[in-house]
């Protein structure tokens, strides 16, 4: 067993001494502390929950394609799955795109244009 020099054991025994001097002190600042990780673990839980919901609603409405419903005024799209029993929700039209499984692309309606005859 090896004894530290007087010196040494001083210096060790003031800074002891001089952390402890102030004990309601630091027993308040670590309440603060423990009360600042209590409100960090509280909102990270309260985060992870919320990704949780967010991505549970989300995960549901991206899989597969959809049939479109109805196109509204103010440029949302009203969308059903591919299951005719699933019910229908409404989305930004910006967020829509085309969903391509390697088909070729086949006329479903031929809509011939005429002009008025006003025009002509």
């Amino acid at each position: 067993m090896c004894h530290l020099s007087v010196g040494v054991e001083h210096q060790a025994f003031w800074a002891i001494k001089e952390m402890n001097l102030n004990a309601e002190t630091c027993a308040g600042e670590r309440k603060l502390q423990l009360q600042e990780l209590e409100e960090l673990r509280f909102d990270a839980y309260d985060s992870a929950m919320w990704l949780k919901l967010m991505l549970g609603k989300l995960r549901s409405r991206l899989i597969g394609p959809y049939t479109i419903i109805a196109i509204r005024a103010n440029g949302a799209i009203e969308l059903q799955g591919s299951d005719p029993d699933t019910s229908s929700f409404l989305v930004n039209g910006h967020r829509v795109k085309p969903f391509r499984d390697g088909a070729e692309a086949c006329v479903v309606d031929d809509i011939p244009l005429l002009m008025p005859n006003s025009l002509q």
